[in-house]
């Protein structure tokens, strides 16, 4: 008979690793992509987005989707205890909800090394339709498509 699992024992499996991280890459571009076809104002990233929506302004009140995510914050003790109930909601109604994926720490940037953090899905989630309810991811569609800018000028 084999033995539990044990998170705390196991090792870190650098294919398992990789793998984790080209999914997160892979999620990421895909995200891009879709927001240089769609304006972000006009983007539903779910079927449960306004239930998401709701629920986040409920449960993060002081969040400003314009404003830097500060990481400190939203991964101190507190701060994982507050995101792991609000995520954990979601466990039978969205797929990977805990998966772990690449979230920018501004809307005015891109994704880059020094402008992302690693977070979950659910988190993705609830940030990414803040800022796309606000407008604020708009301007990857707009850049991306100068020329209807000029033409409805």
């Amino acid at each position: 008979m084999s033995q539990p699992f044990d998170p705390e024992k196991a090792e870190n499996l650098e294919d398992i690793e990789k793998q984790f991280a080209v999914k997160a890459v892979q999620h990421l571009e895909t995200y891009w992509s879709i927001l240089q076809k769609i304006p972000g104002s006009r983007l539903r990233l779910t079927k449960m987005d306004d239930e998401i929506y709701e629920h986040f302004k409920k449960e993060f009140p002081d969040f400003d989707p314009a404003e830097t995510i500060d990481e400190d914050k939203m991964k101190s003790k507190e701060g994982k205890e507050k995101w792991r109930n609000f995520m954990n909601q979601y466990e039978k109604k969205i797929n990977d909800f805990n998966f772990g994926t690449i979230i920018r720490t501004n809307p005015k940037f891109e994704y880059d090394q020094n402008t992302t953090i690693f977070g979950m899905r659910m988190q993705f989630y609830a940030i990414e339709i803040a800022r796309n309810r606000a407008g604020l991811n708009d301007w990857v569609y707009e850049r991306a498509h100068p020329e209807e800018k000029k033409s409805s000028s």
